[in-house]
């Protein structure tokens, strides 16, 4: 345990997060169809965050051109970048898609009708169809290009970072989003719920159409993500939150362009038809969640580790 505190906190977490998984696979072992796989899985990726950690130099200071004579800085440069970079987004996906054995088989029973119940309650209909007023093919695919972009806002503000060689801020970053991705999976684990575009299509009067990008982007996202259980809560809202407080913080330039782009992705939850208004409530919480818990880790880890700005 005291080996972790040591640990850049992104690591720390990461095995810290694996672990728990593979007790959850093994403690609910006879309910989950595809157990030895998700074992495999959590294991592999465990061990190879594991040797990169064993593997990794001390930075150096200055850094090492990449292309120095020999070969070494390039091969520093390249483990670096796998590790911090590389390794976390390829963590991140795999464990996102290792979901789709795990959540429903460990919580059957799905809060779709206690989420609609919810946003009735708030709005005294359901958002999703009242929005059907508003629906025009060309927002339709502006919207669903900026629900896409939250594949795209964390690894661009961690790229920036990384290459202007802010180290710190670079670390501080990767941790938070990361806790966010994490907390948000533990969140489908205990709050399985499908989202209205499975279980409100039969009141959607119209389908939802774009002018050319919508509909093979949505096609897309859906054989990538396939069912996974995960609107509850909106990870898409919480983790763009995240990006962007970080970006205010540490990127003014990269926080401008992102600013509206958050807000068209959040936008687009329920008007695509992905989330509840409730999921996009909850993923605010959840972004409040992970700095509070981020920031008093991060901070108890720099006293331990005796670090100073």
């Amino acid at each position: 345990m005291r080996t972790l505190f040591k640990l850049r906190p992104a690591d720390s977490l990461t095995i810290i997060f694996l672990l728990f998984l593979m007790m959850v696979s093994l403690g609910f072992h006879a309910k989950i169809t595809h157990v030895k796989a998700l074992i495999l899985t959590y294991a592999v990726l465990l061990a190879v965050q594991i040797f990169l950690i064993r593997n990794r130099k001390a930075r150096p200071n200055p850094p090492i051109p990449p292309l120095q004579k020999g070969g070494e800085g390039g091969i520093k440069w390249v483990l670096d970048m796998v590790r911090s970079v590389v390794f976390p987004v390829i963590c991140v996906l795999v464990i996102f898609d290792s979901l789709e054995w795990l959540v429903h088989d460990i919580n059957p029973r799905d809060i779709d009708p206690l989420l609609i119940r919810l946003d009735y309650l708030i709005f005294k209909g359901y958002p999703t169809v009242m929005l059907e007023s508003f629906q025009n093919p060309l927002v339709t695919d502006m919207l669903q290009i900026a629900y896409s972009s939250y594949y795209f806002l964390p690894i661009s503000l961690g790229v920036i970072l990384k290459f202007q060689k802010r180290d710190e801020e670079f670390d501080r970053t990767v941790f938070l989003i990361l806790l966010c991705f994490y907390l948000s999976y533990v969140g489908y684990m205990l709050f399985p719920a499908l989202g209205p575009r499975y279980t409100m299509n039969h009141l959607q009067s119209t389908d939802l159409q774009g002018l050319f990008l919508a509909e093979p982007v949505q096609e897309f996202l859906n054989r990538l993500e396939g069912v996974k259980r995960d609107a509850f809560p909106s990870g898409h809202t919480g983790v763009a939150l995240v990006v962007l407080g970080l970006a205010y913080r540490f990127h003014k330039a990269f926080f401008s362009i992102a600013l509206p782009v958050v807000a068209m992705l959040i936008f687009s939850t329920v008007y695509c038809r992905y989330h509840y208004v409730v999921d996009v409530i909850g993923g605010m919480i959840l972004a409040a969640i992970t700095f509070f818990i981020g920031e008093k880790y991060y901070g108890y880890w720099e006293v331990r580790n005796n670090i100073n700005h």
